[in-house]
């Protein structure tokens, strides 16, 4: 099995790299991939599956069905994810596939993602008569946009009808050579939180400071403080990050405005602190605003969980990638306080969530991934749809 998919990768592909620059050159923002779902349905119908189209509106799910036993009993299922969405990023690349619509970019390697799980569905289809039990194709909208597309597509049932034992997914990575593949097991990715603040004081003349309620100085002792939740309430064992992006107060030199806005991000990678931490920063922010005579309203977007890599499963997953890469093309992950919706599912069923290289030094191949310049090694399509594909059937085979 391992030698016909690693050749079925490689005659596939050419096929996979132009799905992938097709992908680039039309790229959809989040929830608005309507073209891109049309897209990904043609092409699993040219292979000879049919999806189930409109879940989470421009989401689909495919089933491949193993015929190697004529077993009645319920077939073990296994769950591939790709997500579909761009980003509001002009792209600065001067490629032959560079986007076409002004502004978008699958900046964060969607495209890649997507093209990948078409190539595992054009090898798992021709190798069905070779593997027992079902792989659950999943194409994913709005990864990049709360609520997150996994989320909407979980409570639509793409956990369920088949339920799949496990879900596995994976997203290149712009800092590890084209080539090789890396894994972490347990607490990976960062839960996200959106902070909004707006405080409020009396604006006036710089000059009379003392007729004032001043808003600048109410927020800029907030922000200050806030930092100490992080260093005296976090548990010294759960990494956590805030940081805050945007701070307008719309005066000049001379003007103090009447009230100041902030935005900022919270990330942990434990559910419960993540609560408690978020309810002592409002107690704080409002508490302070109101010492000083004037008001704080807080508010926060509740973002996406940490994603958390089931350890039994990544260790199966990570040796059976050893298997077909080679364990000196295996590496190990540091924590990344980033976030990812797949976490919805890492909360649900056991998951992995694997990270695939795609970096190239002589060919100018490293920029970070949302930037206007990212871009992949397209020699990495071959792994990624070739590697998905071996995991899916080893899965399946796992007893």
């Amino acid at each position: 099995m391992l030698d016909s998919i690693k050749s079925l990768a490689r005659q596939y592909a050419a096929d996979i790299v132009q799905t992938r620059r097709h992908l680039h050159a039309h790229p959809e923002l989040s929830f608005q991939e309507h073209n891109t779902a049309r897209f990904v349905a043609d092409q699993l119908k040219a292979i000879g599956i049919t999806p189930q189209e409109g879940v989470a509106d421009t989401g689909l799910v495919a089933l491949i069905e193993g015929n190697k036993s004529n077993s009645s009993s319920p077939s073990k299922v296994v769950g591939l994810r790709a997500d579909m969405d761009a980003l509001p990023i002009h792209e600065a690349n001067n490629v032959s596939y560079k986007s076409t619509v002004e502004g978008v970019m699958h900046a964060c390697g969607h495209d890649a993602h997507t093209a990948s799980l078409l190539g595992v569905a054009r090898i798992l289809h021709v190798l069905r008569d070779q593997f027992d039990g079902t792989v659950k194709l999943v194409f994913q909208p709005g990864e990049e946009k709360a609520p997150g597309g996994a989320s909407m597509m979980i409570r639509e049932g793409v956990l369920e009808n088949p339920a799949p034992v496990s879900m596995l997914g994976q997203h290149v990575a712009p800092n590890i050579p084209v080539g090789k593949i890396g894994f972490r097991e347990g607490m990976y990715m960062a839960s996200t939180d959106e902070i909004y603040m707006t405080v409020r004081g009396k604006g006036g003349h710089a000059a009379m400071p003392d007729n004032l309620v001043d808003p600048v100085l109410i927020a800029s002792h907030i922000i200050v403080a806030l930092q100490q939740i992080i260093s005296r309430n976090r548990p010294p064992a759960s990494p956590s990050v805030l940081s805050f992006g945007r701070f307008i107060a719309d005066g000049v030199t001379n003007v103090i405005p009447n009230e100041v806005t902030i935005q900022g991000t919270f990330r942990c990678m434990n559910e419960e602190w993540r609560e408690e931490g978020k309810k002592r920063m409002v107690k704080l922010a409002e508490g302070i605003a109101e010492a000083m005579g004037g008001s704080c309203e807080f508010t926060i977007v509740h973002g996406y969980p940490f994603l958390k890599n089931h350890p039994e499963l990544t260790r199966r997953v990570r040796a059976q990638a050893v298997e077909y890469m080679g364990a000196e093309n295996v590496v190990d992950l540091d924590l990344w306080m980033a976030g990812e919706d797949f976490a919805f599912y890492s909360q649900v069923v056991d998951s992995c969530f694997y990270r695939l290289g795609t970096r190239n030094e002589a060919r100018g191949i490293i920029s970070g991934v949302h930037t206007p310049t990212f871009d992949i090694d397209e020699a990495a399509l071959e792994t990624g749809a070739g590697l998905m594909s071996w995991l899916a059937v080893r899965e399946l085979a796992t007893e």
